[in-house]
């Protein structure tokens, strides 16, 4: 089989690549990083998530994922459900920490346009473990635009950080400034 090289097409390129679309996608930064500062915020000041009571909210938000796990449709997968039994019940204390600290963490790198690709996997990563643990809420929107953001990372930080960051660091393809041999 002889190689070819598939042109992305006009679009994705206008959306993904143009940096004439960079304050759209800097309203979509900032939009999805003020609900994740914002969540991250409301529990990292509770003494529920971090502190002496931390992995109580957790525990109780898991326990009704649980609850959703049977049934003819369930909202929760059996093997998702046995990952939050086995794996995350055990040690709520301290996910809790992961929890609410890593959703500040995504909330200000993507405010500030801060490696704006990265960020927005580990907020779509954490959209897809409440979802697989049945909550909807804002989570289909949160995921679907962090989806956008990863797939625009080159201009999605273009209005931010990274102008200056992804220079200096490069990118898996190309050595940035920092790592030039002289």
């Amino acid at each position: 089989m002889d190689s070819r090289i598939i042109e992305e097409s006009p679009i994705a390129k206008f959306l993904f690549s143009n940096t004439r679309l960079a304050w759209f996608w800097l309203l979509v930064r900032i939009y999805v990083g003020w609900q994740w500062l914002e969540a991250g915020w409301a529990k990292v000041t509770s003494d529920a998530w971090v502190g002496a009571h931390a992995g109580t909210a957790l525990t109780g938000f898991l326990n009704s994922a649980l609850g959703k796990v049977g049934g003819a449709h369930p909202d929760v997968q059996s093997w998702y459900g046995s990952f939050i039994e086995h794996a995350v019940i055990p040690h709520a204390h301290t996910w809790s920490y992961f929890v609410a600290f890593g959703e500040v963490a995504v909330g200000v790198a993507l405010i500030l346009g801060f490696l704006t690709g990265i960020a927005a996997f580990f907020g779509l990563f954490m959209n897809l473990n409440f979802l697989l643990a049945g909550s909807v809420s804002v989570n289909p929107v949160m995921f679907t635009l962090s989806i956008g953001l990863i797939l625009a990372w080159r201009i999605a930080g273009y209005l931010g950080v990274d102008r200056i960051v992804l220079p200096l660091l490069g990118t898996p393809w190309s050595r940035g400034r920092l790592f030039k041999k002289e």
